[in-house]
C-alpha cells in the first residue's frame, strides 16, 4: 500500500495546529484586576458582584473573616459615604504585583496605596495584599482577599 506523500505532511501540520491550548486566559487576569480595583474605588457594586465568587472570603487586619454577603454589607455602607461626599477616594493603586498561576487559579500579591479625603483631611494608607483569583466559565473572579496595613 502506497501512502500519498502529502498525507504525512498534513498530519504533522494538523498535530502542530491542534496542540492543546490552556483553557485559562492568563493574559486577562491583569485586566480583570484593574477592572476590579476601579470598581472598588468607584463603589460599583454590580461589577464587584459579577467579579467575586459566590463563596468569596474577605480578611483584613481590623475584622474577622467575612463572606460575600457581609462584605457587600460593608460596601453598601461605604457607598453611602462615597455618594454623600463624606469620603472621597483620590487614588487607589496596586503596585509590586506578582502572580503565581496554579491551573485555573492564581495567587496575586502586591502593595495597595489608597489616598482618601474626609472631614478630617487627606490620608494615605498602604497595605500588603494577597488575593486568590479563579478562572470560572471563561472569566477571572476574585475568591479570596487578605491585607495587612503597612506601618
Amino acid at each position: 500500500m502506497k501512502i500519498h506523500q502529502s498525507i504525512p505532511f498534513l498530519i504533522i501540520i494538523c498535530l502542530l495546529g491542534c496542540e492543546p491550548k490552556s483553557s485559562v486566559d492568563r493574559d486577562a487576569l491583569l485586566t480583570s484586576i484593574e477592572t476590579f480595583n476601579t470598581a472598588f474605588s468607584e463603589g460599583d457594586l454590580a461589577v464587584l458582584d459579577s467579579m467575586t465568587t459566590s463563596n468569596y472570603l474577605h480578611t483584613n487586619s481590623s475584622s474577622p473573616v467575612i463572606g460575600k454577603t457581609d462584605w457587600f454589607g460593608y460596601l453598601e455602607k461605604r457607598n453611602k459615604r462615597l455618594e454623600s461626599g463624606e469620603i472621597e477616594v483620590l487614588d487607589y493603586a496596586l503596585d509590586e504585583t506578582k502572580i503565581e498561576y496554579h491551573e485555573n487559579s492564581a495567587i496575586v500579591t502586591g502593595k495597595v496605596t489608597v489616598v482618601t479625603k474626609d472631614s478630617l483631611g487627606t490620608k494615605q494608607n498602604q497595605y500588603r495584599i494577597t488575593n486568590l483569583w479563579v478562572y470560572e466559565n471563561g472569566t477571572w473572579k476574585r475568591a479570596g482577599f487578605h491585607d495587612g496595613k503597612i506601618k
